[in-house]
């Protein structure tokens, strides 16, 4: 929305719709693009090597989270970099990463942006039932290994037979735990202001779209305590983080019973997401980076 709103034509390709770099080279030059931007340093990146036009990365999480711990992408994340005109970190300890890994790129010493995106993201949540009478724990995920959805599951469904009107919404396999289809980012965020919180349990984050969209949503958010994740939550401000099920038990509980906790976190976290992630902000950055492509 924002390249567009600048004047620019652009095109959306998934990396799994692009088997190679030639397929990528052949797509340029029959759509005459003439600038790219990669989300992913490895996935997306790869595909760009070599390219004839000028592009730009956009480190997803995963990349330097999870693909820089193997040599072989290491090295191809390496060299994409020095073809890059620009790369983007959604945090410091995300930059601080990457040049921790490269430190000799150049791009990395001088020009890497450090900025906040919400972005689109595949969600599954769970309940459907609308009633005051429900607490709802909405964990927004894909169902991938990164997120590992099931994390809590079991230890919530004991936390559900002790207070039945308390919800997990996520995966129909244990009592109080459900799962709804992806759903459209409009109607999830209606889902998201009727939940009583939001639920993060991933291995790794990079920058998680659905915390800070929860943020600005005035709901409260419960999250696995990781690198990315405390990045933006400061525990018992704006927000809570937990190391294993037990104490997002505890949490969740502690949440459910001091109204005073909840309206703090509400309050700091949107205070923390106007501060830091505004979209007047992210749409003069990311539309003067592509003028770094011309």
């Amino acid at each position: 929305l924002f390249i567009n709103a600048a004047g620019h034509r652009c095109t959306l390709k998934d990396t799994f719709d692009c088997k190679s770099p030639l397929m990528v080279s052949e797509l340029i030059s029959s759509e005459n693009f003439e600038a790219a931007l990669g989300i992913h340093l490895y996935k997306a990146g790869r595909l760009l090597q070599g390219s004839r036009i000028p592009f730009g990365i956009i480190f997803g999480g995963t990349d330097i989270n999870e693909d820089a711990k193997s040599d072989e992408k290491l090295q191809v994340m390496g060299l994409v970099l020095d073809e890059a005109r620009f790369a983007v970190s959604f945090t410091e300890a995300m930059k601080e990463t990457a040049v921790a890994y490269w430190v000799r790129n150049a791009l990395l010493s001088s020009n890497l942006i450090r900025t906040g995106l919400f972005g689109d993201a595949c969600f599954k949540t769970g309940i459907s039932q609308d009633s005051d009478s429900l607490c709802v724990f909405l964990l927004i995920c894909g169902l991938r290994r990164v997120k590992d959805p099931l994390y809590v599951v079991d230890a919530f469904a004991g936390h559900h037979r002790v207070g039945p009107s308390v919800h997990l919404c996520l995966l129909a396999r244990a009592d109080g735990v459900h799962l709804l289809r992806e759903i459209p980012q409009k109607d999830l965020h209606a889902v998201v202001k009727k939940s009583f919180a939001v639920v993060n349990s991933s291995i790794s984050e990079g920058m998680s779209a659905a915390i800070l969209e929860a943020m600005d949503l005035s709901i409260p958010v419960l999250a696995r305590n990781i690198p990315g994740n405390a990045a933006i939550i400061a525990h018992q401000e704006t927000g809570l983080l937990y190391s294993t099920p037990q104490e997002f038990v505890r949490l969740s509980r502690t949440l459910t019973e001091d109204p005073f906790l909840h309206r703090r976190l509400v309050m700091r976290a949107k205070e923390y997401v106007t501060k830091h992630h505004l979209w007047d902000h992210e749409r003069t950055t990311y539309q003067n980076l592509m003028l770094k492509l011309h």
